[in-house]
């Protein structure tokens, strides 16, 4: 299951309500994004909700592929995005608090530290691979991107 099959939208039942309809939970649902980014769904949010909803969709399904939102660009955005926070040190608690507050969308913590730990791992793999291909630059780089998410 992919990291961001486990973001979730926050008051998913006020949401629903308010869209008088039913959604499904995950904030990257096929569903999801038709429903909230597609016909007058946003216009029966209160404001604040519609705010955050629009910051999501600026933020993560703006792009210029002919099948977005279903090109895997929102879903890569996001993960950059959380791997950019913990790059900033914040921890995988602090992280789904910001992205709460950022975009009423939250995920578990446990999760959050699981795919860090996948991010920190397949670096170190990718670290090996480039010092046995002799290439330095890959290696630092990797090495680098390591050092900022273990913290």
């Amino acid at each position: 299951m992919a990291f961001t099959d486990k973001i979730y939208v926050k008051n998913h039942r006020q949401l629903a309500s308010q869209l008088e309809t039913n959604i499904p939970k995950g904030a990257f649902a096929g569903a999801t994004l038709d429903m909230l980014f597609t016909g007058d769904g946003l216009s029966k949010l209160d404001s604040t909700t519609r705010d955050r909803i629009l910051d999501f969709a600026e933020d993560f399904l703006d792009c210029d592929c002919q099948a977005n939102p279903y090109c895997g660009c929102p879903e890569e955005k996001f993960m950059r995005y959380v791997l950019e926070l913990r790059a900033e040190g914040l921890g995988p608690q602090a992280i789904v608090d910001v992205m709460t507050d950022d975009y009423m969308v939250y995920a578990y913590t446990g999760d959050v530290l699981s795919f860090l730990d996948d991010a920190v791992r397949n670096l170190e793999a990718v670290e090996t691979l480039a010092d046995v291909e002799g290439n330095e630059e890959m290696s630092d780089r990797a090495r680098r991107a390591k050092r900022e998410l273990s913290g």
